[in-house]
């Protein structure tokens, strides 16, 4: 839904199509486990504060996506 001006309406399509082929090289790049060891906390207080934010977070959530349970629920890719 492009209007003379270039936006987009709710989703911007070029800004998607741009993270999932940067994410895409990201984890082709193997790169992946070091980043998550780099992201650990570096502290028992760190952890305790990754965790309540992750449980704040979570309150406003509609719920999990069914798909992280049961990869048959997901859909497709669209190339």
């Amino acid at each position: 839904m492009k209007s003379r001006h270039g936006v987009e309406g709710e989703g911007s399509y070029k800004g998607a199509k741009d993270y999932d082929e940067r994410t895409r090289k990201f984890v082709e790049s193997g790169k992946v486990g070091e980043a998550a060891r780099k992201s650990e906390p570096k502290s028992e207080e760190e952890k305790q504060a990754m965790q309540k934010a992750e449980r704040i977070g979570k309150q406003h959530a509609k719920g999990e996506d069914p798909a992280l349970r049961d990869p048959k629920k997901v859909p497709p890719r669209k190339k």
